[in-house]
């Protein structure tokens, strides 16, 4: 796969470098003649040029590129080499780096964008995720499609807990991807049950990501009993505070 990068500072070198370590070619891209720094990353292509300029991207060769990643420190820059990279060179994949969180909502597919990624977003994600149980947290935007990579530890209260992933109605566009379970990664079948503690990760439309989280969330009705979520198929049992009671689907 061919990836450039425009944005030759620190986190263009980092993504270049992790990418040649799993075999792929990449052009590093950059304005800057202090950023030109071949000894750093020594096995990438570097090119001195302003990545905003339709000439610079033609000998970069664009058109020949799978990816093109955004990554520079400046969330204009990196939307003009985003549109110009989509429409003029139909890139399929643009990944852009937005610095600004403020400027999150300009990184969609208007502008070419394919994923943006807001490192102060992520940051605050990661952290909602260790410490967040029940609550959906988002940790990627997918801007073609309005979909979001989300994720949700399952509590212990879970009226989903023990039932099986194809009982569960899950709300429209959205799938499950991945299961975390302690050091396991599981790929989910229909047959896989659920636990408490699993941390699960989705592919959701923002538009879902509610009701996702009612299904997933514990919910009690006037006496205090956690109750399933009702719909086809399910199979899951609820439970008084004493781990006694229980009320079919």
């Amino acid at each position: 796969m061919r990836v450039a990068i425009a944005g030759a500072g620190a986190v263009g070198r980092s993504i270049a470098a992790e990418l040649l370590e799993n075999g792929h070619e990449v052009l590093l891209v950059d304005k800057a003649p202090t950023a030109i720094s071949v000894e750093r990353v020594p096995q990438a292509e570097w090119l001195l040029a302003d990545a905003c300029e339709i000439t610079s991207l033609d000998e970069a060769a664009l058109q020949r590129c799978n990816v093109v990643i955004a990554a520079t420190g400046d969330d204009k820059v990196n939307l003009v080499v985003s549109l110009l990279a989509k429409t003029e060179y139909g890139v399929p994949r643009v990944v852009a780096r937005v610095n600004n969180p403020k400027n999150e909502w300009l990184f969609n597919e208007s502008w070419g964008v394919d994923v943006a990624v807001s490192t102060p977003r992520l940051m605050s994600a990661l952290v909602e995720e260790a410490v967040s149980v029940g609550d959906l947290v988002r940790l990627l935007r997918f801007s073609h499609g309005d979909a979001n990579l989300v994720e949700l530890t399952l509590p212990e209260e879970s009226a989903l807990a023990g039932t099986q992933v194809g009982d569960v109605e899950w709300p429209e566009d959205t799938s499950l991807v991945t299961i975390i379970r302690g050091t396991r990664v599981l790929t989910p079948t229909r047959e896989d049950s659920l636990e408490a503690g699993d941390e699960l990760l989705f592919v959701a439309a923002q538009a879902r990501e509610e009701q996702l989280e009612d299904l997933l969330s514990v919910r009690k009705d006037d006496t205090g009993i956690a109750s399933p979520p009702h719909g086809p198929g399910y199979q899951a049992e609820a439970r008084t505070s004493d781990g006694t009671a229980r009320i079919p689907a």
